[in-house]
């Protein structure tokens, strides 16, 4: 007979039928709210366990009740993880519907695929776990729920945990989209209706926003400056200005002047009476001071001109010396110096390109004769190496010895004249 109806008195009713029936009255799920705790499964890091809280589901048309936490043992992953998947087994030919773990394949994040036949074993997902390699324990995160939940007329689900290929017309509620949707027989559908602008009537031209303020915190993409635009003041609306403006510290590059004059040149001004920096002096006029004013009475000093340019006292006093001795000086060697006359060189002004004549007719020594006569190298002068000046005012020391000399000789000679005179009287 191709057409079986039941229930009816004494007849005889299957449970695959009593299934059929009960499926049409309620979807296959969990009996609870959206959110609730019914066959919830969760771990808590206690090794290799899940868990799962009691609960009541409706597994294609037969009940299940569980009125305790039940744990289930997860298999270690060893060196590659996997995803396994915690499931309600529904077995007819065990008139039974138990919880399970359908381990995974190592290596892959894909986990197993439930069984679920129309008379067969049917498995439902409660959740998936991620064993993670070589680990010892579940931690919570591990746990992803995957629960559906079965409805009266109207549902409550998840984009995930809604049902799938339900009858036209299923109506329940997305906590996901937080909107109503419905089975139009392909998709889901938002049960509210687009609305396009065009077709809305009456509404305003503009909207004018209504008298209000809003915190400095609350207000975006502010500048971090607010550069006045370009405008205009006038000198009398401004207040507190000063009296004078002084420019501020700056500088100005060469170039940036205008009308600069050709050549600068010195107004009238006088020199200190010692050298200044910058100053120069003619080599045989000695210190400005001393070349143009006449000695009268006081302390007057001799003076050294150091290379940089300082003048110094020369001082003689045994208070400033130390390590003293005799000196020997070869009176012979004294006696070669040669006295010449010479005339300067001529030369060129650096700074005016002139030719300025050098003075004529001075009379002094050869400074290069006198280091070539060895042994009074210490009056000669030396300037990066090469002979340049001698120390005139050390030629009295120099012919020291010469005059001791002669004076021993002239006192010798009075004596030997003494001498011969005592004998011819």
């Amino acid at each position: 007979m191709t057409i079986t109806s039941y229930p009816f008195d004494s007849q005889s009713v299957t449970e695959t039928d009593y299934s059929r029936l009960f499926r049409e009255f309620q979807s296959t799920g969990v009996a609870d709210s959206l959110g609730g705790t019914s066959f919830y499964t969760y771990a808590d890091g206690t090794g290799m366990t899940v868990k799962v809280n009691a609960g009541f589901a409706i597994i294609r048309g037969h009940a299940v009740y569980s009125t305790a936490t039940e744990p289930l043992t997860i298999a270690a992953a060893g060196t590659s993880a996997r995803v396994d998947r915690v499931v309600l087994r529904l077995d007819p030919a065990a008139n039974s519907i138990t919880l399970a773990v359908l381990t995974g394949t190592a290596g892959s994040s894909t986990p197993p695929t439930p069984t679920q036949t129309d008379t067969g074993i049917y498995e439902f997902p409660l959740a998936t776990v991620a064993v993670g390699a070589n680990v010892t324990s579940i931690a919570a995160g591990a746990v992803t729920g995957e629960r559906k939940f079965v409805g009266n007329t109207v549902g409550g689900w998840t984009t995930t945990t809604r049902p799938s290929s339900p009858r036209v017309g299923r109506l329940g509620y997305n906590s996901d989209t937080k909107g109503w949707e419905f089975w139009n027989g392909t998709a889901w559908t938002d049960l509210s209706q687009a609305v396009s602008w065009s077709t809305v009537d009456g509404k305003p031209a503009t909207f004018p926003p209504s008298s209000h303020t809003h915190l400095w915190a609350d207000i975006t993409d502010k500048p971090s400056t607010f550069p006045p635009a370009a405008h205009t003041t006038d000198w009398s609306t401004i207040v507190n200005e000063p009296a004078t403006f002084p420019p501020s510290t700056h500088s100005h590059t060469w170039s940036s002047i205008t009308s600069k004059p050709s050549t600068f040149p010195p107004s009238t001004h006088y020199h200190s009476q010692y050298l200044e920096s910058g100053d120069t002096i003619s080599w045989a006029n000695g210190s400005k001071r001393p070349y143009s004013n006449t000695a009268t009475d006081g302390t007057w000093y001799a003076v050294w001109v150091e290379g940089s340019g300082s003048f110094c006292r020369n001082t003689s006093a045994r208070k400033f010396k130390e390590n003293i001795q005799d000196f020997e000086i070869d009176p012979e060697t004294v006696l070669k110096m040669r006295p010449v006359i010479y005339d300067r060189k001529d030369k060129v002004d650096e700074e005016t390109g002139e030719l300025k004549p050098g003075r004529k007719g001075e009379v002094g020594l050869i400074a290069d004769e006198v280091d070539e006569l060895g042994g009074l190298e210490w009056l000669v002068q030396y300037m990066d190496g090469e002979v340049d000046a001698l120390r005139y005012d050390l030629l009295g020391v120099a012919l020291l010895p010469v005059v001791q000399r002669q004076a021993r000789q002239i006192e010798d000679l009075e004596g030997r004249l003494a001498a011969l005179e005592a004998r011819l009287s």
